[in-house]
């Protein structure tokens, strides 16, 4: 095995001759479960069988040259999407990586530890043992000496801790890492962003369902607009989970999250006609304090509608920037396909498209709303969530619909 001064002087290596080669990317696929509609499906599916997934271009250059799979449900897809696309499946993650060899055999990895069969914990966190195979990944990175791009779906890790050791291992080994969801990236009817460098006072992000795996799409939502504020991100001081009359109460006493509210639920497309009041009695909120006095709620407007929209408030405008972002409602699910293409980018230049720290940061806030849900919403000081970055001044999102999706 080699040293640690010998492996980081060989880690860089493979990166440049990713962006200067245009030869296909090979690929390893390490995931949970694959199976219909599963993250890995929507996500590896593109990589094989291209964005609409039906053999047909246009689709992601690299390709798949392996695959890993933690478990195999009754209804699982792996073996026979494998089989047909000449894929091996491998029983170790070192396999996967090495191509059963003993040196590191791909240039890139696309670890989706969504879907499967894991436990929760107390707090309502599906537990996902991302971390423990980004482990596994990165053990073979320190073992043959070599490393590679790293694209984590979703979060990091429902464990602050673990999140953030996940990044130090990337910045450690000197690899790119992207990570996050597919909102951020899907398309913009009226391709608004935040204007670099606005200053934001005010923001509100919608979207639906559960608190935890549809809860980050939520944070992820709003992050990426507020990302582009001001001075740039500098973290978050609170949180606080809100819900049913307490918020709407909250509501009527905040008039900047009322308008934003409005703004944000008049772009969407999937909204149910009637008063929100009525109909969201089940709605819950995430109140987030930013340490620069930014301040943001991000509703799930459960029984109201089922869309994907952010509105913020910017000093010296009177209407607020608002924008919708687009998820198809079924197959072939195109956000991922703009989900691919940004992975593609990193994969291809060695270089993430944008960076891993707004999903460090969304997974710690996420964590804090969980523990302000169960301690019976209390607000929770945030200190450890000091997370600094900038955001890319060009936007990342799609600027068009695939044409027949």
């Amino acid at each position: 095995m080699p040293t640690r001064r010998e492996f980081l002087a060989t880690a860089a290596a493979p990166l440049a001759a990713t962006a200067q080669s245009t030869t296909p990317r090979r690929i390893a696929a390490v995931v949970t479960e694959y199976r219909l509609n599963s993250h890995a499906d929507v996500i590896v599916g593109k990589y094989l069988e291209g964005f609409r997934q039906n053999g047909q271009p246009p689709g992601p250059r690299s390709k798949i040259v392996s695959l890993y799979t933690a478990q195999v449900p009754k209804n699982d897809m792996s073996r026979d999407k494998a089989k047909k696309h000449n894929v091996p499946i491998y029983p170790t993650i070192w396999e996967t990586l090495t191509l059963g060899g003993d040196r590191l055999a791909v240039d890139g990895v696309l670890l989706i530890g969504e879907h499967g069969n894991y436990t929760y914990n107390e707090k309502g966190q599906h537990l996902y043992p991302r971390y423990e195979l980004f482990l596994e990944v990165t053990d073979v990175f320190r073992g043959t000496g070599k490393s590679v791009p790293v694209f984590n779906d979703k979060h990091l890790s429902y464990s602050w801790h673990k999140a953030r050791r996940m990044v130090e291992i990337s910045r450690e080994l000197r690899f790119p890492m992207m990570a996050g969801s597919s909102i951020p990236v899907a398309y913009r009817p009226e391709g608004v962003d935040l204007e670099w460098g606005a200053k934001a006072r005010h923001a509100v992000s919608i979207f639906y369902a559960d608190p935890d795996a549809y809860g980050f799409h939520l944070l992820e939502g709003l992050q990426c607009m507020v990302e582009r504020r001001q001075g740039g991100e500098t973290g978050v001081e609170a949180v606080q989970y809100i819900e049913k009359q307490a918020m709407w109460d909250w509501v009527s006493q905040a008039p900047w999250a009322e308008k934003l509210l409005n703004a944000a639920l008049a772009k969407g497309v999937r909204r149910k006609p009637g008063d929100i009041r009525e109909l969201g009695k089940e709605a819950y909120a995430f109140r987030v304090w930013y340490r620069d006095g930014l301040e943001a709620a991000a509703f799930m407007m459960n029984g109201v509608a089922q869309d994907a929209a952010t509105a913020v408030e910017v000093a010296g405008q009177a209407e607020p920037v608002a924008t919708l972002m687009w998820l198809g409602e079924g197959p072939p699910f195109e956000h991922f396909a703009c989900l691919v293409q940004a992975i593609e980018k990193m994969f291809e230049t060695g270089k993430p498209t944008y960076p891993v720290e707004r999903t460090l940061l969304t997974s710690g806030i996420l964590e804090a709303i969980l523990t302000s849900k169960f301690e019976n919403h209390k607000r929770i000081e945030t200190p450890h969530l000091n997370v600094r970055y900038t955001a890319p001044r060009k936007g990342f999102f799609c600027t068009e619909k695939l044409s027949g999706a």
